[in-house]
């Protein structure tokens, strides 16, 4: 970059910067040109990077004829070099991408013992004790499936909020949560109790219901919905 193009660049506030907004207000917060300029990144001598997206986006009528334009077409417009219309033609459809795709399922979760079988394949020969969180939309499907924790076979660390967090990334409607006992017993600790009974809270504070919490055993699990009276405190 010349010291030219560095100049122009240094005439926007840094608070004004796109990366910076984007930064601190998020990707909404911007407008279109803002965001076609952290793509370009680069300005001309004649202007810097906001205003070369400002009259890039008014070369156009709408976002839908800057779609349909050819590399040719982007590369007439001042500014816009070889390097540059092909990073946006792939920005493009990448976007066009991102935007048909599905959200994908992960199976679907008929009850707690369909819960407990599937978890208990994939729990029961953990050496480290592993919570593990199921994200459930309105039909019971499994939309995710995330390791909120590993820790050491005597002590487990976890906070709601990592959990939530997650959460509120999709479109959740209820949550199945798991741990494993190394140790092979189901038994669960108070520590697990006033776990879960926070668990519970925060989820009707959320509007994201908790089902169950299973906890994997050797060859067995236990569910603390059926087993102890927390759900219905």
């Amino acid at each position: 970059m010349s010291k030219i193009q560095q100049s122009f660049i240094r005439e926007v506030p840094k608070d004004a910067q796109p990366r910076e907004r984007l930064l601190n207000y998020g990707e909404k917060a911007l407008a279109t040109h803002e965001l076609l300029a952290i793509i370009l990144r680069t300005g001309t001598k004649e202007e810097n990077v906001l205003q070369l997206a400002s009259r890039f986006i008014q070369s156009f009528e709408s976002l839908y004829e800057l779609k349909q334009a050819s590399i040719d077409e982007l590369q007439k417009i001042k500014g816009i070099g070889p390097i540059k219309s092909l990073e946006l033609k792939a920005a493009i459809e990448l976007g066009a991408r991102i935007n048909a795709s599905d959200l994908p399922k992960f199976g679907h979760i008929t009850s707690t013992r369909s819960a407990g079988q599937r978890l208990l394949q994939e729990m029961s020969d953990l050496q480290q004790e592993h919570l593990i969180v199921l994200f459930l939309n309105t039909k019971n499907e499994v939309i995710k499936q995330k390791t909120i924790f590993m820790g050491t076979v005597n002590s487990s660390v976890a906070h709601p909020r990592e959990i939530f967090k997650e959460a509120v990334k999709y479109p959740t409607a209820r949550l199945i949560i798991a741990h494993n006992h190394p140790s092979g017993d189901t038994e669960p600790s108070s520590a697990d109790l006033f776990f879960t009974k926070r668990m519970i809270a925060c989820g009707e504070l959320m509007g994201i219901e908790i089902l169950d919490h299973l906890i994997i055993g050797q060859n067995e699990y236990l569910s603390l919905r059926e087993s102890s009276k927390i759900f219905d405190e």
